[in-house]
């Protein structure tokens, strides 16, 4: 069963506690005195998502209802009492409605959905290998980092004084932008502005005003920003970190930078930033990390019995699968003998090693070379990819050419948004499939209680902020100008609680992350491993939840068990906590 289908005894249980939820918004109606068809606090969060925050109408309504919360006195001190007795009210309210909020929890198994798709006209599978079929442990991090120090010091001769630094675990998050001219860190939202607060140099943060300085302002235009792949190049000074193996070289810089200035060490950023990037590509491209993870592949790899669960379902349902990859041989064939067995390109029609994607999905020159059991390359002209046999480089054209696989009924699964999944989507009409690890670390701490509380009562405030503000006298404007320090207070709480530093992979305070954007540009789909779809049959249709755009009301009536009389208003504003992350 689909993680989010019920049986309807539990839809009907899951009915009582949304009527509860439509109680509250209810009796917040009442403290507006309008009539209870009407919207509640209405509040937009940033790509349109909706929940406690928003229960107020459109603005002109609004000043209406604000008006006539102290049309009756002029008095400051009757009004002061006014507004403290509407943000008492609903503080309670709020209250009341957390275990109701946190009794529909979100399943971290789920597949969530950015454009409709069945699986029941998807006939051909492909895979990336790393973080999509072969899942790594801590290790690996820790691994990288190492190595890329020791080079940095063996072979740029940087100061032997880094060797004291470790990889920090928990320091950086994937989906960052890093000024290469001014080695910074940072998050930067889906509309181009930097959150303020998760902007690093080195390893300390930079304060708010200095980054303003920088910037003139917190918005980064778009001929600085990274290109299509996230890369700095063409004039573009930012580089965006978007692959999972980008975390220790996210963490590199930052130490070395740290490094330097800790030192009064005068260096070019520049210089740092190419000497990073070249130390890490030579643990990939060298074979070093690939040696030492078949040397003790136990230690690295995680969770292989779930990913061949799922190519073993797909063989059985009999649909065409194919791996596409940018790792050599070797190293994979190590790996998918310990995941599936030594039987694993059984599984496969077609096994592409050494991709060099996303080059492979663009450059047209590259043959396919076929390859030996023992690595040999063969001169021989490709004139089909044959099960059983490995290919290395190529390009997606003459594969489309040779297998004849087009179209929509062909789902391709990566972790890399830019270089396994943008070009599928946008020229060829592949279904596409994102794996997003982070997802179910993230959804797990939605579901705490502590998260629930937090982001309920800000929205809430929020919308409390939004109605009231129009009333222009002292004692008003002092009463709203509390509630927006202690929303100022709250909002780095929301940021703290999935990451110290850099916050949500998905969002900056309220609006989507630029990850966030292009994952919903560039991915049909996405999920936190390939092993969700475990729990889905080959018939299931992905919907995605219908949000409401900015100027359209905020109660939708779907996503309701069919014979109930669901109210539109308490389905989605249960259903809208999905969309809260920070």
């Amino acid at each position: 069963m689909a993680p989010m289908s019920l049986p309807l005894s539990s839809l009907l249980n899951h009915w009582h506690s949304l009527q509860r939820a439509n109680m509250f918004c209810f009796a917040l109606q009442g403290l507006r005195h309008r009539a209870l068809r009407s919207p509640l606090w209405k509040r937009n969060f940033g790509a349109g998502s909706y929940g406690v925050g928003q229960l107020l109408s459109h603005q002109p309504t609004g000043r209406k209802y604000a008006a006539s919360v102290c049309s009756s006195s002029s008095d400051g001190q009757d009004m002061t009492e006014r507004l403290w007795s509407v943000y008492n009210e609903t503080k309670k309210q709020t209250k009341d409605l957390i275990p109701v909020i946190s009794a529909n929890s979100v399943n971290p198994d789920t597949i969530f959905a950015n454009n409709e798709m069945s699986l029941r006209d998807i006939e051909i599978y492909g895979f990336d290998y790393d973080y999509t079929l072969a899942f790594y442990s801590s290790h690996l991090h820790t691994l990288i980092f190492n190595i890329a120090r020791d080079i940095l010091i063996t072979n740029h001769r940087y100061p032997e004084g880094l060797r004291k630094y470790e990889y920090i675990p928990n320091f950086a998050v994937r989906g960052l932008h890093y000024d290469v001219q001014k080695a910074l860190l940072m998050k930067i939202d889906a509309f181009h502005y930097i959150q303020l607060g998760t902007v690093y140099r080195g390893l300390h943060p930079v304060s708010d005003e200095e980054v303003i300085a920088m910037y003139e302002g917190s918005h980064v235009p778009l001929e600085i920003m990274s290109d299509f792949y996230g890369k700095s190049s063409h004039g573009h000074t930012m580089k965006q970190f978007m692959d999972i193996f980008s975390l220790p070289e996210m963490t590199l810089l930052s130490c070395v930078n740290d490094f330097f200035m800790r030192h009064n060490i005068d260096y070019e950023p520049v210089h740092l930033y190419k000497d990073v990037k070249e130390a890490i590509r030579d643990v990939h491209v060298k074979g070093i990390m690939y040696r030492a993870v078949e040397a003790d592949i136990g230690k690295y790899i995680c969770y292989g019995e779930q990913s061949h669960a799922v190519l073993k379902k797909l063989s059985e349902q009999g649909k065409k699968m194919f791996l596409i990859t940018n790792s050599p041989f070797d190293f994979v064939d190590r790996g998918m003998n310990y995941i599936v067995g030594k039987d694993w390109r059984d599984l496969f029609d077609v096994v592409i090693v050494q991709a060099d994607k996303p080059s492979f999905f663009n450059d047209r020159r590259k043959p396919f070379r076929r390859v030996t059991d023992r690595g040999a390359l063969l001169w021989d002209r490709i004139h089909r990819l044959e099960k059983g046999q490995i290919y290395k480089q190529g390009n997606l054209y003459e594969f489309l050419r040779l297998t004849g696989w087009r179209g929509s009924k062909v789902l391709y699964f990566g972790d890399h948004i830019y270089s396994d999944l943008a070009d599928l989507t946008l020229k060829h009409g592949w279904r596409t499939g994102a794996i997003i690890p982070e997802l179910r670390k993230e959804i797990k701490i939605m579901n705490t209680e502590q998260y629930v509380h937090m982001m309920t009562w800000l929205q809430a405030l929020t919308g409390l902020i939004e109605q009231m503000q129009v009333h222009r006298d002292p004692a008003s404007q002092a009463v709203v100008g509390e509630w927006i320090k202690e929303r100022e207070a709250m909002r780095p709480q929301t940021k703290d609680i999935f990451n110290a530093q850099f916050g949500s992979l998905f969002r900056t305070y309220h609006n989507p992350t630029y990850f966030s954007r292009r994952l919903s540009r560039f991915a049909d789909i996405y999920m936190a491993s390939i092993s969700c779809l475990l729990d889905y049959d080959f018939q299931h249709t992905f919907f995605p939840r219908r949000t409401p755009l900015q100027h359209e009301s905020p109660f939708w009536p779907e996503h309701s068990p069919a014979g109930l009389d669901v109210s539109s208003h308490s389905v989605h504003f249960v259903n809208s906590r999905v969309n809260c992350w920070c």
